[in-house]
């Protein structure tokens, strides 16, 4: 195990982090955990490389207080935050604070190995205008129906609302939302909501239309 491959993790849920530890010790990562931010902000100035996976909901300090420490102290190592499932609209504020994914609790434990892969294959690479590009031309390839169902899942609106504000029935948002999913070869909702954050970044006309703030 190299330093390049550690993966910070930082939590304050003791089963998590201990799950976590034997997922990646065997995925072939280090691991280091940290159970309070207090903690990680300690030991971050030694940091010997890797990726941090940042917890959301934590007591004294959340993990978007963490981030924006981070971003003061001058830390550049990727960011993958995890939420609770409906936390939406936290994870699409710590990405457009610069975290490069989130991932929803309960794991899926492939698509968390995925993440971290690609978080760790961008240190020391901060540009990530050829990624936003990338995922530009693939939201511009939905129909505009598809978009607005876009849209409002990464406002955090569910399939009810939606079908309400939209004027249809909830089967027709489900459907739309398949299709959606498929075009842009997402499995999952937070694979759809990344690349919409990333494909409003490259737009360049700021987060906001996204329906966060």
């Amino acid at each position: 195990m190299t330093a390049d491959r550690t993966v910070h993790v930082v939590d304050d849920d003791a089963a998590v982090r201990r799950s976590l530890e034997r997922l990646l010790h065997s995925a072939s990562h280090a691991c280091v955990s940290y159970p309070t931010p207090a903690a990680f902000l300690d030991a971050v100035r030694e940091l010997p490389g890797g990726c941090i996976l940042l917890d959301v909901r934590m007591p004294d300090m959340d993990g978007l207080e963490l981030q924006d420490r981070l971003i003061q102290l001058g830390v550049t190592l990727p960011v993958i935050v995890m939420t609770g499932q409906g936390d939406v609209q936290t994870a699409v504020r710590a990405m457009k604070a610069g975290a490069v994914d989130f991932i929803e609790k309960p794991f899926d434990d492939e698509a968390l190995l995925g993440a971290i892969e690609v978080a760790l294959a961008r240190v020391g690479r901060p540009d990530q205008t050829l990624a936003s590009t990338e995922a530009a031309q693939r939201i511009a390839a939905l129909s505009p129906l598809e978009r607005q169902v876009l849209d409002a899942l990464v406002s955090g609106r569910s399939n009810k609302q939606i079908a309400f504000d939209l004027g249809l029935s909830v089967r027709t948002v489900e459907v739309h939302r398949a299709r959606m999913m498929e075009r842009l070869g997402a499995r999952q909702l937070a694979e759809a909501i990344r690349l919409a954050v990333m494909a409003q970044l490259a737009s360049g006309t700021g987060p906001d239309r996204l329906g966060v703030s």
